[in-house]
């Protein structure tokens, strides 16, 4: 991969561009709540040649979600949970709206 092609993927949400430590310093956390929220799988975190954590911009808005309850008094790992229910809840009515919009389609068709 070139330069060019490096600075091209930093618009793509899911490329690892952050270090743990940048990453943390973003959202005024520490490298320990990263670990934390990897442990409870809410992210995992790609890795460097050199075995180092590196997170998404979508990575972090998760994260990001996470400190934020975690903040309004939530443990850890329930904030966790609600996260992953929340994003599942929100794929269930993505494929919701799809599946009434063939339907409707159909519908006007026939």
């Amino acid at each position: 991969m070139t330069a060019d092609d490096s600075f091209g993927r930093l618009d793509d949400d899911d490329y690892p561009a952050y270090t743990m430590g940048r990453a943390a310093e973003m959202l005024g956390t520490t490298q320990g709540f990263l670990r934390a929220i990897g442990e409870a799988r809410l992210i995992t975190p790609l890795r460097s040649a050199g075995g180092h954590r590196r997170y998404s911009r979508y990575q972090l808005r998760i994260a990001a979600r996470a400190r934020e309850l975690v903040d309004q008094g939530t443990p850890i790992e329930a904030a966790c949970r609600i996260i992953i229910l929340e994003d599942q809840l929100e794929e269930a009515q993505r494929i919701n709206a799809e599946y009434r919009r063939a339907a409707s389609r159909r519908t006007a068709g026939a």
